[in-house]
C-alpha cells in the first residue's frame, strides 16, 4: 500500500515537474525584458533541483541530494552573476528608450512663458 502511494506521488511530481519545465522555457523564449530571462533560468535551476530530489526519493540514491544541494549553490552563484551584469550594463534598452524620449519632450509651459523665453534669446 505505502509502495503504491509512492510511486503515485513520485508519477504526479515527475508530471507536474514537466509542465513547470515547459512553461519556465516558453517565459525564457518569450520574456520580454532581460530580467524575466534571467529569472527563468533560476526557475530552471530550481525545477532541476526538484527533478533531482524526487529521482533520488525513487531510486534511494542518496547521492543525488548532495548533487541537488550543490546545484543549489551554483544557481545561487549565476544569478547572483546575472544580476551583477545587468547592474552594471545600465537601464534595459526599454527602459533606456523610455528615459531618451522623456529627456527629448521640452516640459509644457504657459504660453506666457515661452514668450518671455523668447524675448530672453532674442536679446542676447
Amino acid at each position: 500500500m505505502a509502495q503504491t502511494v509512492l510511486s503515485a506521488a513520485i508519477g504526479f511530481a515527475l508530471v507536474l515537474l514537466s509542465a513547470a519545465l515547459l512553461m519556465t522555457v516558453l517565459r525564457i523564449i518569450r520574456g520580454p525584458t532581460l530580467p524575466d530571462r534571467v529569472l527563468g533560468l533560476d526557475m530552471l535551476v530550481a525545477i532541476a533541483i526538484g527533478f533531482i530530489a524526487v529521482i533520488a526519493i525513487k531510486t534511494g540514491f542518496n547521492l543525488y541530494i548532495d548533487i541537488a544541494i550543490a546545484l543549489g549553490l551554483v544557481g545561487f552563484l549565476a544569478t547572483v552573476a546575472f544580476a551583477r551584469f545587468i547592474l552594471t550594463r545600465g537601464l534595459a534598452p526599454e527602459q533606456s528608450a523610455e528615459v531618451a524620449s522623456a529627456k527629448k519632450l521640452p516640459p509644457k509651459r504657459g504660453k506666457a512663458v515661452q514668450a518671455v523665453r523668447r524675448k530672453r534669446r532674442g536679446a542676447r
